[in-house]
């Protein structure tokens, strides 16, 4: 199946690793160019080099927080390849704990990086996009159902996904798409810390959780986070797709 992607470009936050990694290195092997980016330089040079370098990829230190980033994320996609087709935004969850645990400050902090932060990046993006361009925000399936220990993310999330779809309604009349993906048990750095936190007993009645019985890789996340930033998916907007091996109960 041609998705499409040949020579459209797109940035990739938290693109050094993890999801982000992932749906460039989707990307990028259906031959899209991508702005990869991180808030640690090493990391974002490491993975421009396993993306193909130069002429496939560049990089970007940039924390999300900063209201400057997307802008620069903008201009590296610009003056490095000559265009934006749009984008995948995905910034780091909140720490664990519960939402009456959680301090001021862990709020404050969680606000600016992965409420505001993604939605500025969205917002700066969408603007610069023109028919066709299509912008996902990586959420979690916290935005339809509450993980315990994730009071943050619980608090969160389901703002960020109504976010997306008033940016769909917003946008739509010009061809560009916002949609949601939420990632459910993906083996990520993040989930192997989550899950070192748990006991055997706990991890197992998670996975017995999943109906396919089994945590997710990346590269399934990132396949599906490609294909729906891809001009194969033109038609899907407004939507918040679950990449979780079927654990929502919701519909």
């Amino acid at each position: 199946m041609d998705l499409g992607l040949a020579d459209r470009v797109y940035v990739v936050t938290g693109g050094s690793k993890g999801l982000g990694y992932a749906t460039a290195a989707a990307l990028v092997a259906d031959g899209a160019r991508v702005v990869v980016s991180s808030r640690d330089p090493a990391h974002v040079t490491a993975a421009v080099e396993r993306l193909g370098g130069a002429g496939r990829a560049v990089g970007l230190a940039a924390d999300l927080a900063d209201p400057a980033a997307p802008g620069r994320l903008v201009e590296a996609a610009v003056n490095g390849f000559g265009r934006l087709d749009g984008a995948l935004i995905s910034v780091g969850g909140p720490p664990p704990g519960t939402a009456g645990a959680a301090t001021d400050e862990q709020w404050r902090a969680a606000f600016e990086s992965v409420f505001l932060g993604a939605v500025r990046a969205a917002r700066t993006v969408v603007g610069h996009l023109g028919e066709g361009g299509a912008v996902g925000l990586v959420l979690s399936t916290s935005a339809r159902s509450p993980i315990p220990g994730l009071g943050i993310s619980n608090g969160l999330r389901p703002g960020l996904a109504m976010a997306a779809k008033d940016l769909a309604d917003e946008h739509g009349p010009r061809g560009v798409r916002v949609f949601g993906l939420l990632p459910g048990r993906i083996s990520t750095d993040r989930m192997r810390d989550l899950d070192a936190a748990a006991d055997e007993d706990a991890r197992a009645r998670t996975r017995s959780s999943i109906p396919l019985n089994r945590y997710g890789e990346p590269e399934e996340f990132g396949r599906v986070a490609a294909f729906l930033l891809s001009p194969a998916a033109g038609y899907v907007t407004g939507a918040v797709v679950p990449v979780d091996g079927g654990a929502l109960r919701t519909v």
